[in-house]
């Protein structure tokens, strides 16, 4: 709209013209903006890139553009040894390595009617819990940092180092651990690990009421993130969100529960250390609220693994295959509770040593796709808030 009013409207007097200029606010030329959040912004856990369109400071739409860290994962899974697979399994989700090692393995042992050794079944259970705190306590450090506030982030990466240190004594890697195999896990655990992961777990546990202190009542924290980015549970739904994000929208869903996997079934017993953390308000508040308490939870079911570990006797923790792995022809899906939601392998054998097809449903790309509809409507100073509780690994989305 022009600022002007057009055309000039003659006057009384012949020969004269008047030019009407709008002062009012809807008199006022407006145009959307749009503006490209990324591909290499902070708050964006990876290389991503948000095309939003703006009137004046409130978001009109917001369009995720993925695919810049796209490595063809899949293709990569179908040129290789189903027992190869997890090396580049545990990568996708850099947070999350031993969680997506177990799914991949898993569906293979499904197919192959294959039974776990039961002190592997604990100890995987145990080890995805830890690795659970650890995928958590990074979004608890990195999240307030991308509101201004930095000390939570070293109060975090604190805890992390306690959990880091007995996974890397245990696998011997630090961030991708390759210690899932087919058939169990690569061996044992060392002599004393046992009691080193008690005390760590132990250690955490003291620590994280200083950590949840600069959090919980926090009134800037909650100026930013109360009924900021609400994501309805209708949207929750039609999305496929999961995890912590689903469940802070009031969906009771944790594949750990209704579809018991590894120990499991056990742990969500009734007594065992297993529950379900949810919150109906769906804003950042409640993702975050959720996300805390989690791994509390998390804490517990270590605690329980340890003491089944404790008094099971010795034996072996994987299975000898054969030298040619060879998957029975048919297809079959597996999906784990990951740290970030539903991590599922569809696997499609012609009964060869490699996939014919392997589909990858990670937990972050539903997380991404529905910011189409929790940013339209808030402010641009909101965005950053919003993005960084949607809780996220970007090659987890890109694949």
């Amino acid at each position: 709209m022009p600022l002007f009013s057009a055309p000039p409207t003659p006057v009384d007097q012949p020969g004269t013209r008047e030019l009407t200029v709008g002062v009012g606010a809807g008199d006022l030329a407006t145009a959307d903006m749009v503006l490209n959040i990324g591909p290499q912004h902070p708050a964006t856990h990876g290389v991503l890139r948000l095309r939003i369109v703006l009137d004046g400071e409130r978001i009109v739409s917001a369009d995720p553009v993925i695919g810049y860290m796209h490595r063809g994962a899949e293709k990569l899974f179908e040129v290789r040894d189903v027992r190869q697979i997890a090396v580049l399994a545990n990568r996708h989700d850099w947070l999350s390595a031993f969680s997506n090692e177990l799914g991949v393995v898993s569906v293979v042992e499904e197919m192959l009617g294959m039974e776990v050794p039961t002190r592997a079944v604990w100890t995987r259970t145990l080890l995805a819990e830890l690795q659970r705190v650890l995928s958590a306590l990074v979004f608890l450090g990195s999240y307030p940092l991308e509101l201004g506030a930095i000390t939570p982030v070293f109060f975090s990466f604190r805890e992390r180092e306690e959990i880091q240190a007995v996974l890397e004594e245990a696998s011997g890697g630090r961030l991708h651990y390759m210690f899932n195999r087919v058939g169990g896990l690569k061996e044992d655990v060392p002599a004393g690990w046992l009691g080193r992961v008690e005390r760590a777990v132990a250690v955490v546990r003291g620590r994280l009421p200083e950590l949840e202190s600069l959090l919980v009542g926090n009134e800037i924290l909650l100026a930013r993130t109360r009924g900021v980015g609400v994501l309805t549970r209708e949207h929750a739904l039609a999305y496929g969100v999961t995890g912590p994000i689903g469940r802070a929208s009031g969906l009771d869903v944790d594949l750990r529960r209704d579809a018991p996997y590894a120990a499991y079934a056990e742990v969500f017993a009734p007594g065992g250390a297993g529950r379900v953390v949810t919150r109906t308000e769906g804003d950042s508040l409640a993702r975050l609220e959720v996300l805390i308490e989690q791994v509390h939870v998390s804490l517990d079911i270590a605690d329980q693994c340890l003491s089944v570990l404790a008094s099971l006797p010795q034996g072996p923790v994987n299975q000898r295959l054969p030298k040619v792995l060879k998957v029975p022809e048919g297809e079959h899906y597996f999906a784990t509770e990951n740290p970030l939601g539903f991590n599922g392998y569809y696997l499609v054998s012609r009964g060869e040593k490699t996939p014919w097809r392997m589909k990858l449903r990670s937990a972050s790309f539903s997380n991404v796709q529905v910011l189409t509809e929790v940013l339209p409507g808030t402010l641009i100073a909101d965005m950053v808030s919003i993005l960084g509780s949607m809780f996220f690994v970007v090659g987890d989305v890109d694949k």
